[in-house]
């Protein structure tokens, strides 16, 4: 592994960019606006090789200080295991199930009570596959706005969706829609491991904690980050979330969480606007 950023329960007060070999990263996560304790949201960016990286967004759930804990647990038991794997991604796959596995067993043996999401995103030479546990998303926006990849969440209304069960905003107003069925945490969970698609010149990839997913429609999530700089578009979407959380907008969905994203996108013709950061 060259590098990693791990944010392990931190607020940040602006999205943090970093500059990769091919892409670029900005990364945001703050804790809730309704609370002063623990963020339990936890991210990861993990460059492998020069053409090769995995991102990661966890959201704790139990407690804050369990929940903050158990997000952490699972972005270090990831960043442990592709420290010893290769640029392959047939090694990448491997590493990242183990990462989810460990940790599970980990928090599962702690008896604390505490679970996690996760969401990890594999880019290998322009190719993305996505693996998820519970509600945590990545999404592949083009940059005309249309949805290319989107994970089902792990929930009763995830499923209905999908499903064509319930339509989606009927869902962002539903009363069950906190409820998670599958957690890095508990004895039957399962990871959901999506198939390889190659992201086009101008696509962005998104991963982010239900903290957005539940304040905006995907729709909106795509218009704001489909296009334009990418810290600009990390900007507006913690902006138009906080405002949702606080309430400020009549009739939309208004629910306080902990939030964190990230968003990437391929460098094109090896120039990038976002200035590069060292790893810690």
């Amino acid at each position: 592994m060259k590098a990693a950023h791990l944010f392990l329960n931190k607020s940040l007060a602006e999205p943090e960019p970093h500059l990769l070999p091919a892409g670029e990263v900005v990364v945001y996560t703050a804790h809730s606006p309704d609370k002063d304790g623990a963020n339990e949201d936890c991210a990861g960016c993990f460059l492998i090789a020069d053409d090769s990286v995995v991102l990661s967004v966890a959201d704790g759930a139990g407690g804050m200080a369990a929940g903050a804990k158990a997000s952490a647990t699972a972005i270090r038991k990831l960043h442990t295991a592709l420290k010893t794997a290769a640029s392959e991604p047939g090694r990448l796959r491997g590493a990242i199930l183990n990462g989810i596995e460990q940790a599970n067993s980990e928090i599962v043996s702690s008896a604390e009570g505490a679970a996690t999401t996760v969401a990890v995103a594999e880019i290998c030479a322009g190719i993305i596959r996505p693996y998820h546990v519970g509600d945590s998303m990545v999404l592949v926006v083009g940059q005309r706005g249309k949805i290319k990849l989107e994970t089902v969440s792990h929930s009763p209304v995830g499923y209905a969706v999908e499903s064509g069960l319930l339509g989606a905003e009927e869902a962002m107003h539903h009363d069950e829609r906190h409820i998670v069925s599958n957690l890095v945490g508990s004895a039957d969970m399962h990871i959901a491991v999506g198939p390889p698609t190659r992201l086009a010149a101008k696509d962005t990839v998104l991963l982010a904690s239900d903290g957005l997913s539940d304040n905006l429609h995907i729709g909106e999530i795509a218009e704001l980050i489909r296009k334009g700089p990418m810290r600009q578009a990390a900007r507006g979407l913690a902006r138009r979330c906080q405002e949702r959380m606080r309430g400020a907008v009549e009739s939309k969905p208004s629910k306080p969480d902990d939030l964190t994203f990230i968003l990437y996108r391929q460098r094109i013709g090896g120039r990038s606007r976002t200035r590069q950061t060292q790893a810690p």
